[in-house]
């Protein structure tokens, strides 16, 4: 028979240094069942004179890091020159770009310290069509800090907040591990406690907040009230991976992401107090994998089904409550049986009987933005901007719609267990922590957390509403955090109860005195510093003169 004809390798433009390009050129072109990954076919580097043709993909190693919007201006002429050629990055470790200045990148591809297996598979990605992004930390420039002359008011937060941050990571070093006699760790944990409610009091004292800055300490993030969800992203690292740049491609990326930080047992780092808390780390896992394995499986009905608009929200709607209960049976197990008053029981069907979901969260954003790019790839508004699905800051934006939408069923559904758990002392055992085998603790659990959600309830959420604030809670590596959406909520607004509107006018009473009350005070102050400098000043003066001058006679006398 005939021999095939070798398919030629793909061609690829690098432009790098010297050095750069001799070792990315080795890692590269390694040929197959050589040294290399057996997996990697190879491919051709070339540079701009020995390009033979179009390339199929183009790769800058950084060597000289331009600024900003230089980076990103060449960037798009090399686009546009290699047009439809996708464009690969590599980044050294240490840059000064911002996490998001990088997203905003057109490049396909943007690789941070690449090695050969990342660099490879980088490569093949970007070349069947995917996107590949893996950074770390942003590196903050010096040049972004602001010129502005810093006030009296501003100072005194930025001193406060380093101060409090400073004794909170000092605590909250010597909380780990947490030490073994009790009388230290109650001091440490009352301590800690005791700084977080002086950075919200500090806070809501000398606002905005947007003058907090970086990334908050240990269990409660504080985002600038008016940033949305993708501008959280600055100082976490980025490792996003599309194999393809469709719907099912975006949720198996999301998806994939999801179950990593599900699987790894994440604690909570959102502030707040969790019924998600009271369950045994491997089952608030084992909740968090149900709520996705469902989630996946209303998509597939809902891609047969193809509804719209109104439709989809209803249908989506109608499911909650069938997914609720599949979640839970997958967690508690369908084959599992405890005994219950002498006799065994199902702990499944046990736990539905007792259970009702049928209520919806408030706090859910409209669950279209979330769905219709997951089904049909649409594009979505994030942050002003008509995205496409597959964009990083999309991938972002979704990644914190889902994992709200997880955490936040994942909550109602551990608070029916915890209420299960109250009557049917032997479930303790099976889902729960063991410091809630002690009926006093499991029911100090359930009372903080109705009071909790009547404080939420009554006042936060309508501050929330009023300031057009959204909390949602993110799942991210190994911890539950919140951030919040600025979004309008007007509608919402409108529907509150008197108790709720009356926090709100309180609110709108404080920003209108406030200028006032400001400017009374300033002119307080300005009347007194005449009164001491110019009155009580001169008064002491002509006294002390007086005095002075007696002293000279008297001695002149003697």
């Amino acid at each position: 028979m005939p021999r095939r004809p070798a398919q030629p390798l793909p061609q690829l433009l690098l432009f790098a240094e010297p050095l750069q390009r001799a070792g990315l050129t080795s890692w590269l072109e390694a040929p197959p069942g050589g040294s290399g990954d057996p997996g990697w076919s190879g491919v051709r580097v070339v540079d701009a004179d020995a390009l033979q043709g179009s390339p199929q993909l183009i790769i800058w190693c950084l060597g000289v890091l331009p600024e900003p919007q230089a980076l990103d201006a060449e960037s798009r002429r090399l686009l546009e020159r290699w047009h439809p050629a996708p464009l690969l990055l590599l980044l050294p470790a240490q840059h000064p770009y911002t996490n998001d200045f990088l997203l905003q990148l057109p490049a396909q591809g943007l690789i941070e310290q690449a090695d050969a297996d990342s660099l490879r598979q980088a490569v093949t990605t970007v070349l069947a069509g995917g996107r590949v992004l893996a950074f770390g930390a942003a590196h903050q420039a010096s040049a972004a800090t602001s010129s502005v002359p810093m006030g009296l008011g501003q100072w005194l937060l930025m001193s406060g907040l380093q101060q409090i941050d400073a004794e909170l990571r000092l605590c909250l070093r010597l909380l780990d591990p947490p030490p073994a006699q009790l009388l230290p760790l109650l001091l440490l944990e009352g301590r800690v406690r005791e700084l977080r409610q002086a950075r919200r009091l500090l806070l809501w004292l000398w606002g905005p907040l947007s003058l907090a800055w970086g990334e908050p300490i240990g269990p409660e993030p504080v985002a600038p009230a008016g940033a949305d969800s993708q501008s959280t992203t600055t100082g976490h690292g980025v490792a996003i991976t599309l194999r393809q740049r469709t719907a099912e491609g975006l949720w198996e990326a999301l998806r994939e992401r999801l179950r990593q930080a599900a699987a790894a047992g994440p604690s909570n780092n959102s502030g707040q107090l969790l019924a998600l808390d009271g369950l045994h780390a491997s089952r608030r896992s084992d909740l968090l994998l149900g709520l996705l394995e469902q989630f996946d499986r209303l998509r597939s009905r809902l891609l047969q089904d193809d509804p719209h608009g109104e439709q989809l929200q209803r249908l989506w709607k109608e499911l909650q409550p069938e997914l609720r209960q599949q979640a839970l049976r997958s967690m508690a197990g369908s084959y599992v049986q405890l005994p219950m008053e002498g006799k065994l029981r199902p702990v499944a069907e046990t736990l539905l009987h007792r259970s009702a979901f049928a209520d919806d969260d408030q706090e859910l954003p409209d669950p279209v933005a979330m769905l219709t790019p997951l089904l049909q790839a649409r594009p979505l508004l994030v942050d002003g901007q008509l995205l496409a699905p597959d964009e990083p800051q999309a991938v972002l934006y979704l990644e914190l719609l889902l994992s709200n939408w997880l955490v936040r069923s994942a909550e109602l559904i551990s608070a029916e267990v915890l209420a299960a758990c109250a009557e049917w002392p032997e479930l303790r055992r099976y889902l729960l922590r063991p410091e809630l085998l002690a009926t006093r603790n499991l029911e100090r659990l359930r009372n903080q957390l109705n009071a909790q959600q009547r404080w939420i309830s009554w006042f936060d959420r309508p501050i929330h509403l009023y300031e057009s604030r959204r909390p949602l809670f993110r799942l991210g590596a190994g911890a539950i955090d919140c951030v919040d959406l600025t979004e309008p909520r007007d509608a919402e607004l409108r529907q509150l109860g008197w108790v709720q509107q009356a926090v709100t006018l309180a609110l709108e009473a404080r920003d209108a005195l406030a200028p006032q009350l400001q400017s009374l005070l300033k002119r307080l102050g300005d009347l007194l510093v005449v009164l001491l400098t110019q009155v009580l000043g001169k008064a002491i003066g002509l006294v002390g003169r007086g005095i002075v001058q007696g002293m000279g006679r008297g001695l002149n006398r003697g």
